[in-house]
């Protein structure tokens, strides 16, 4: 039995662990916090590392190996002699320190894995709920979160979004409720002894291909979620992958299957009859009726209603549902919850034309539920593909495009896909290495006309020209702006007709 097996709380002892915190950005610092506090014997080694960051290692009196320096399997790590490395959940597993590790039996962590031992640290000790998918993670975990407040649980939305799951652990007063949204980067690496008390797949498509080399590798490691879950392990009823995902997990017996629909909902189902959101899972004559959880009308205060968002909103009732948590807590959170920005977000309309950032929208399945809210688009689109084939996306949605503007360090591929499956499209490459979006309104403004409406959903990653999907949505809704001639701060034009997004 290694060290490691008699960790299994906070109040364990963990004094004098010798630790390698592979990574140092939010989450990396978040570990390397922890271990001091805990009184471990860390080392961080990170190329790249935030300077403030290194400045308050050296007050905590972690040490670190940074620049080229932490490269390759550096001397101090094999000096130190680690028993466990906890790496940023971004970083491949072909780094060479972690085949290292591999070669030397040295345990790899993230730290949902840490934080899943630590999570007694007050009396007050939180149930979990995790949940993945390629789009829509984090509107379903934020919505949970607002569901469980409302209901008077203390709850935070943590892992791949928001506060570093550790710093909420460390929080004095405790939480009733963790949900946890979980990237296939984490999952990857996660170990199997976390036992959630519900989980969900929310959908499976082509994304990160690159990184885990194959889809079926990315499917296999999603589905790694619904294992031990105690409670209801939720699935979309329209994705058969994510059903065979619950039939393949080890739960924990007892555990139910509870699928979300935008159709009427079935036994053990939570779905939509006509304009009402309804629950046959969680009520007791579930043969024979259904409990009203929440109108169209309800749901249309989020933002522009598309299926991904009543998914969304189908997905996160099924789980707290499975909690306990009454409908009219779950009617009122989603009457008061909004989307986060760059999430299909009306930026202007002006001339009969429609500008919206869907910025968000980082792989073909995000961008096809944006591309399908509308009739007739001049679709901005392009960045880093990931890997992935962006041609049956162009050619689903070719007879509604009005044009398409081009952007990104993989645009040969995209031209290439336009020019094989629909040749009929209009097309604008930008190929300037600046002001970017200038140009793509540019280009707009010639492609659309009154009815249109111009959407930034790129269905690719952002950091080849911008620091990440959110700086490119704002420069493009500031380009739009500046060219119609609307004030930065003018809300008239930021505005939605109530109405939604999704996730990657």
């Amino acid at each position: 039995m290694s060290r490691l097996d008699n960790l299994t709380s906070w109040h364990s002892e963990w004094r004098g662990l010798r630790v390698v915190v592979f990574g140092l950005g939010v989450t990396g610092f978040s570990v390397a916090d922890t271990l001091a506090e805990l009184g471990a014997n860390a080392l961080v080694v990170a190329e790249k590392a935030d300077a403030d960051l290194l400045d308050i290692l050296d007050v905590i009196a972690v040490p670190h190996v940074t620049g080229d320096a932490a490269r390759g399997v550096p001397q101090a790590v094999i000096d130190l002699q680690p028993e466990l490395i906890v790496t940023s959940p971004g970083v491949r597993p072909d780094a060479a320190l972690l085949q290292w590790a591999a070669e030397n039996d040295v345990p790899i962590w993230v730290d949902i894995d840490l934080a899943w031992r630590l999570r007694d640290k007050t009396s007050r000790v939180a149930e979990w709920v995790m949940i993945t998918g390629t789009n829509g993670k984090t509107t379903t975990v934020q919505l949970v979160e607002a569901i469980a407040n409302r209901a008077g649980l203390r709850s935070i939305a943590c892992g791949n979004i928001g506060t570093p799951i550790l710093d909420a652990i460390r929080d004095p007063d405790g939480f009733d409720l963790f949900v946890v949204e979980l990237s296939s980067f984490q999952l990857h690496y996660l170990h199997d002894a976390i036992s959630p008390a519900s989980a969900a797949v929310l959908n499976l498509a082509d994304d990160h291909i690159d990184w885990h080399g194959s889809f079926e590798e990315y499917a296999r490691v999603k589905g790694k979620v619904f294992n031990n879950t105690r409670l209801a392990c939720v699935y979309n009823v329209a994705d058969e992958a994510t059903m065979h995902m619950v039939e393949e997990a080890d739960v924990v017996e007892g555990a139910r299957a509870i699928g979300f629909t935008l159709g009427a909902p079935r036994r053990s189902e939570v779905g939509y009859v006509e304009d009402i959101l309804c629950d046959r899972a969680f009520i007791e004559e579930r043969d024979k009726t259904a409990q009203e959880l929440a109108t169209l009308d309800d749901i249309a205060q989020i933002g522009v209603i598309t299926p991904h968002l009543l998914a969304n909103v189908a997905a996160a009732a099924a789980l707290a549902r499975s909690l306990g948590i009454g409908a009219e807590a779950i009617r009122d959170a989603i009457r008061d919850f909004r989307l986060d920005a760059h999430r299909i977000e009306l930026v202007a309309a002006a001339n009969g034309i429609d500008w919206f950032d869907d910025s968000k929208a980082t792989n073909p399945h995000a961008a096809a539920a944006s591309l399908a809210s509308f009739d007739r688009v001049v679709w901005v689109v392009g960045g880093l593909l990931k890997g992935v084939d962006i041609s049956p996306l162009i050619e689903r949605f070719a007879s509604k495009l009005a044009g398409a503007i081009v952007i990104g360090a993989d645009r040969g591929p995209l031209l290439e896909a336009f020019a094989r499956v629909a040749p009929q499209v209009a097309l604008r490459e930008v190929d300037a290495p600046t002001a970017v979006m200038t140009k793509v309104v540019e280009h707009a403004l010639e492609l659309a006309k009154a009815g249109d409406t111009v959407l930034l959903a790129p269905a690719a990653a952002s950091m080849d020209q911008f620091k990440d999907y959110a700086d490119r949505g704002a420069q493009f809704a500031v380009a739009v702006r500046a060219a119609l001639g609307l004030a930065a701060t003018d809300q008239s034009s930021t505005e939605a007709t109530p109405g939604e997004h999704s996730n990657g």
